[in-house]
């Protein structure tokens, strides 16, 4: 049985969706671990963006917002904090079942290499406990190279094209150099290497 963590400060809709939760064969809870969270950003003492960064580093599990703030900043900032997904009320039950389903069935893709865990489902990369975010870029290049080890610049501008981000090599300089600050900030600041007139590899 999933569970579903619930942060909602409103008692009436807390117990509106517990309720739900219950009747779809989920289980509510109020304090992590869990499978899933669906977050309201208006909390007493820790707000949902930084509570969705908690469970992401700490869980790394889908946060689904829950809120009744309707604006574009709000909602860019819920993604940015690490949200997979922003709802907004009043919600519709059968909408909000659904897209927990999508998120709670998705397929991950996880590679390994020596330290680092790749976790393309999640958009995010792993290294002796600590985590950090990958955008779809730095993303297709630590696949890249976590498959072949060594890739040359052609190859890596070629992944990056087929799967539908085109850059240039003065682009693909800027996102190595990204890269390499926020493999630095989880302590993997050794695995990424210029060949010089080659490309990079790991």
């Amino acid at each position: 049985m999933d569970r579903i963590l619930i942060a909602e400060d409103d008692e009436s809709i807390q117990r509106e969706l517990a309720a739900l939760l219950a009747a779809h064969g989920y289980l509510p809870v109020f304090e992590p671990p869990c499978e899933l969270a669906l977050l309201d950003v208006n909390l007493p003492g820790e707000n949902g963006f930084s509570l969705c960064r908690r469970l992401k580093s700490e869980y790394n599990v889908p946060v689904i917002f829950l809120t009744a703030r309707e604006s574009a900043e709000d909602e860019l900032t819920g993604f940015g904090a690490g949200g997979d997904d922003y709802v907004r009320k009043p919600y519709n039950a059968e909408v909000l079942l659904a897209r927990m389903e999508r998120l709670l069935h998705k397929p991950r893709t996880v590679f390994t290499l020596r330290e680092l865990t790749l976790d393309e489902g999640a958009f995010a990369l792993y290294c002796g406990g600590r985590s950090v975010s990958l955008t779809k870029n730095e993303m297709r290049i630590l696949h890249c190279l976590m498959q072949k080890e060594l890739c040359t610049k052609d190859e890596l501008i070629e992944e990056l094209w087929t799967n539908g981000c085109y850059l240039d090599e003065n682009t693909l300089y800027v996102n190595i150099n990204r890269l390499r600050e926020k493999l630095k900030s989880i302590g993997a600041d050794d695995y990424l290497h210029t060949v010089r007139g080659v490309g990079y590899r790991l």
